[in-house]
C-alpha cells in the first residue's frame, strides 16, 4: 500500500479522534448543563443521556484506535495474520455496543411527550444502521480469515517447493 493513502487515512483518524476528544471534554458537559436547564420532561433524563453519549464516544474512539492499528499492520504487510483478528473483534464489539447504546437512547427518549415519536424512530434507524456496519465488519472478518488461510496455504506450498528443489 502506498504512503499517500496511509497518510490520508491516518490524518482522518487523527482529526476524528481529536474531534471526539473535543466533544467528550467540551460539548458533553454543555449538553449536561442544557439538559439541566431545560428541566421538565428532559430534566430527569440528563444522567442517562449524558452517560449514553459518553459511552458512545468511547466506543467510537476504540474503533478509531483499532483502525489505526490495522492500518499500521497493512503498512507493515502483517495484516494477513492472526494478530489482526484481535483488532477486528474489538471493532465488531465496539460497533455492537454502540448500536445497543443508540437503542438505549431511543428507549430513554421514547416515554412521555418531550421527544416526538419520529425522532425516536430516527434514533432506532440509526441503531439499525450502526448494527449494519458491525455486520459488514463481521463479513470483512470472514474475508480476512479466508485470506489468512490462503496465505498460510501459500507458505506451506512454498516450503514444499523449496524442499523439492
Amino acid at each position: 500500500m502506498g504512503n499517500l493513502p496511509v497518510f490520508a487515512l491516518r490524518a482522518v483518524l487523527v482529526a476524528l479522534l481529536a474531534g471526539s476528544l473535543f466533544v467528550q471534554s467540551v460539548m458533553v458537559p454543555l449538553l449536561a448543563v442544557d439538559l439541566e436547564e431545560v428541566g421538565g420532561d428532559l430534566g430527569h433524563l440528563r444522567v442517562p443521556i449524558v452517560v449514553i453519549v459518553l459511552l458512545g464516544i468511547v466506543a467510537a474512539q476504540v474503533v478509531l484506535v483499532c483502525v489505526w492499528r490495522l492500518v499500521t499492520m497493512v503498512r507493515r504487510g502483517t495484516v494477513f495474520s492472526h494478530a489482526a483478528f484481535r483488532y477486528v473483534h474489538i471493532v465488531i464489539g465496539a460497533m455492537v455496543a454502540a448500536a445497543l447504546l443508540v437503542f438505549a437512547l431511543g428507549v430513554v427518549l421514547a416515554p412521555g411527550e418531550a421527544v416526538a415519536p419520529g425522532v425516536v424512530l430516527l434514533v432506532g434507524g440509526v441503531g439499525v444502521a450502526v448494527l449494519g456496519v458491525a455486520l459488514v465488519v463481521l463479513v470483512l472478518r470472514m474475508l480476512l480469515a479466508q485470506a489468512v488461510a490462503r496465505d498460510a496455504e501459500a507458505a506451506r506450498m512454498q516450503a514444499e517447493l523449496e524442499e523439492v528443489i
